[in-house]
């Protein structure tokens, strides 16, 4: 990867995911980042929490969080920024990826 950063977070992003963090069970060395195909629009993003770090991670580290972004979702996520977005009733992390070339109408799915 070049100079650009992988991904970043928002300051409303890392303390969401530290709490996340801080109330998993579970053995946890932070969030893994991936794509999945599906949707109406192709990909949608995965999060889980990651209990280990797979050789071919990218690793991001930010805000004392690391987030381990899957090999085969760099491509596709290099340059987005994750933010936490409280509206009314709903929550929810949002990715701001300069390589979408169009996003569904509910928001769920891209392609680029």
């Amino acid at each position: 990867m070049s100079d650009m950063q992988i991904m970043t977070l928002t300051d409303r992003a890392a303390a969401r995911v530290k709490t996340l963090l801080s109330q998993n069970t579970g053995e946890s060395l932070g969030l893994r980042i991936g794509i999945t195909n599906t949707g109406c629009n192709g990909l949608s993003y995965t999060m889980d929490y990651a209990s280990d770090q797979k050789p071919d991670d990218a690793v991001v580290k930010a805000s004392d969080i690391t987030l381990l972004i899957d090999h085969a979702a760099v491509q596709y996520v290099a340059g987005t920024e994750m933010d936490w977005l409280e509206e009314g009733l709903q929550s929810r992390f949002t990715f701001e990826n300069p390589n979408e070339k169009g996003r569904c109408g509910c928001g769920s799915s891209f392609h680029v």
